[in-house]
């Protein structure tokens, strides 16, 4: 009587964390109850999903969730940290058919008020409303630690399930309506349950079939031979027909190298301009440019990754890369960290914000060449939810190719995610700073079973111009991440290494104000 239960706030956090260590003090002692951070992210990545129970203004109980997808073998072993991304819950998937139930927890003294019951049955109305197939979770066996020497935890299992034994999790779960499908060994570490549980499934009566069939992407990745143009039109020209290409192969991303748009310099009235003076002026085309890729998105209905282009904010140039949807919604993503050359010839100066740009097709993030020779940036973007991480590049030889391209595929393994990359070819003796290149475009992915032996998904000939496709398949990253051979996301020691980022407005409600390389789809700015 006078429970109430609401989505959880950021506000809640803290009280969140100390409920938590109050109702699992064994567990506390080893360290696996929630942290602020884990619950932030919760609430960042799936805020339906997160839920607190309150009695009299005070709350008494939560829950948290997140959705998986667990393909044709949904009772197949794993443990907390797996299936969780390490508590984290980076793996949550909007496209997936299961809600996968990672805690509910109640105040010692409130048991018995119906709280936990109240979350439960929060719980099932949000996996209905969602249309999802199932609920899952991991049960903890609060009473076998008692029961260990008599019987093994199967027995266990059996009794309780019977009404024989009593057991304070699972008793409750059968209450309400769960069943048991498994026991999963060493799910967890917790002594009182001699780190098993028991996978326990609610399935949903008014599931009306899957959401979607396996969720892949195509890519299509333009190796783009600059060449001396007379005119803005002949750029056009030359965009349009690999827009038209990879259009023609129902490619859902079409992806462009860095800097290409420099091309436009080697017009009659821009050549041989001083390198400094050179990009100032191509940022002054930024209007032009911008147009034709967004009017070019929405006439094909592509996903167009636009290489690079030179901005002026605030009286400094940023080198971005647009990422334009088909609808024309437009986001610029700067470039992180600048070559010593792209200092001197152009003066250009780093970006401070990482984004991951959720599209229909998947979460992707962006790294402008020499960004992705840091490893920081990757991690980032794979820990806020990135599936494929897209590096336009422009390098004059090959060595420098050879540092992207041999990065590009650590990143992949490091973070089990994709790595699609798109390299300028050709030369433009007339634009200083922009005279000869190297470029191979590749696309990698992590290195396990559900992938190409090597991992390299596909990746062109060297310096001839031409159009690489290739499918992606999302699901495969999620397989390969819960149960790979090896599981770089999941096996982090983050009790000897701890990551940190401190991008300026990062907890910022107001997304306009921290991102303010952002284009809305109807501006004509």
């Amino acid at each position: 009587m006078g429970v109430e239960v609401r989505t959880a706030a950021v506000e809640d956090v803290a009280a969140l964390v100390e409920l938590n260590k109050v109702c699992f003090p064994v567990m506390a002692e080893e360290n696996v109850v929630w942290s602020k951070r884990q619950l932030t992210n919760h609430i960042r990545l799936f805020p339906q999903g997160q839920l607190v129970a309150t009695l009299d203004g005070r709350i008494v109980g939560a829950c948290s969730s997140l959705i998986v997808h667990l393909g044709d073998d949904p009772y197949r072993p794993h443990t907390y940290a797996g299936i969780t991304d390490g508590g984290y819950f980076h793996n949550h998937d909007p496209q997936g058919d299961t809600l996968y139930g990672a805690d509910v927890y109640v105040h010692p003294d409130c048991r018995g008020e119906g709280v936990g019951h109240a979350l439960y049955e929060a719980r099932r109305e949000l996996c209905q409303r969602l249309k999802l197939r199932r609920i899952l979770a991991g049960g903890r066996l609060h009473g076998y630690d008692d029961y260990a020497q008599k019987m093994d935890v199967n027995e266990y299992v059996r009794a309780v399930e019977d009404r024989q034994i009593r057991d304070l999790v699972l008793s409750f779960q059968l209450r309400e309506g769960f069943v048991v499908r498994g026991v999963l060994n060493n799910y967890i570490v917790d002594p009182l349950s001699r780190n098993h549980a028991t996978l326990i499934e609610w399935l949903n009566p008014d599931y009306e079939g899957p959401k979607h069939g396996p969720r892949k992407v195509r890519f299509a990745c333009v190796q783009y031979q600059v060449r001396g143009i007379e005119t803005f039109e002949d750029f056009a020209n030359q965009v349009d027909y690999f827009v038209e290409t990879a259009f023609d192969y129902r490619a859902d991303f079409v992806v462009f190298p860095e800097f290409f748009s420099v091309q436009l310099l080697s017009q009659k009235k821009l050549r041989r301009l001083p390198a400094l003076e050179g990009i100032r002026r191509l940022a002054e085309l930024e209007d032009e440019f911008l147009g034709l890729m967004r009017k070019m998105a929405t006439d094909y209905g592509i996903h167009i990754i636009a290489g690079s282009h030179p901005v002026e904010r605030n009286g400094k140039l940023f080198n971005v890369c647009p990422v334009i949807g088909t609808d024309g919604g437009m986001s610029l993503q700067p470039k992180l960290h600048i070559t010593p050359a792209e200092k001197r010839y152009w003066g250009i100066s780093g970006g401070d914000r990482l984004d991951v740009i959720a599209t229909p097709k998947a979460k992707i993030g962006i790294q402008i060449c020499y960004d992705i020779e840091f490893p920081e940036p990757s991690r980032y973007l794979a820990d806020q939810g990135a599936e494929i991480i897209v590096v336009p590049y422009c390098t004059d030889d090959r060595q420098g190719y050879v540092r992207v391209r041999t990065c590009a595929q650590a990143r992949a393994i490091e973070n089990q995610v994709y790595v699609v990359t798109s390299g300028i070819i050709g030369n433009l003796p007339s634009v200083p700073a922009m005279d000869i290149h190297y470029g191979r475009a590749g696309v990698f992915c992590p290195s396990d079973f559900e992938f190409p032996r090597d991992g390299i998904q596909a990746e062109a000939d060297s310096n001839v111009e031409m159009l690489l496709v290739t499918d992606l398949d999302i699901d495969d990253l999620y397989r390969s991440r819960l149960a790979g051979s090896v599981r770089p996301r999941h096996d982090r020691r983050s009790d000897l290494f701890t990551f940190q980022s401190r991008f300026p407005h990062a907890d910022s409600a107001d997304d306009e104000e921290r991102v303010p390389m952002r284009l809305p789809k109807d501006s004509d700015e």
